[in-house]
């Protein structure tokens, strides 16, 4: 988990984060940041040790520590952070060690973490998928009514 722990300690990571944490300060809903992302890295793990998928733990957190790190820069509610996520990753990435296949694998994964097509928990993109949804405690959240997400999207129970 080397890679995975520079990634964190990356200063264009924390201006990032810090840059997140302002946007979001008044935020109601479920906000982007350290927290949510290692969430989704270990429900990503549990997904992929339950289904057997064999991806590698550090390219899993790696997807999960960048995939909306673009909410920095894009308009929070734009579907396209995805696309700004992965192109503020790339250099994160290569900063942090990771080979070019590695590096491609995961942008792939970050550019469609939000698209329902991709739901398919045999790969890096389906589990990343999977666990940026099951992060989000909807079941006990005060904002649950008035989120913009749909009824069928939201986690009303706990499940994994």
């Amino acid at each position: 988990m080397d890679r995975a722990n520079k990634i964190i300690k990356n200063s264009d990571y924390q201006k990032y984060l810090d840059e997140l944490q302002k946007i979001e300060k008044n935020r109601k809903f479920c906000r982007h940041n350290l927290s949510h992302f290692l969430d989704v890295a270990r429900i990503a793990l549990i997904i992929n040790l339950k289904t057997n998928a064999q991806i590698n733990a550090e390219h899993i957190y790696a997807a999960a520590l960048l995939h909306d790190i673009g909410r920095a820069k894009a308009d929070v509610y734009e579907p396209s952070h995805a696309a700004v996520s992965a192109k503020l990753s790339e250099k994160i990435l290569r900063d942090c060690c990771f080979f070019e296949s590695e590096i491609n694998y995961i942008l792939d994964a970050i550019i469609n973490h939000g698209d329902e097509n991709f739901n398919n928990v045999k790969n890096l993109s389906g589990i990343l998928y999977m666990a940026d949804k099951l992060s989000r405690p909807c079941y006990m959240c005060d904002m649950k009514e008035p989120c913009f997400w749909s009824l069928d999207n939201k986690n009303l129970e706990l499940k994994i």
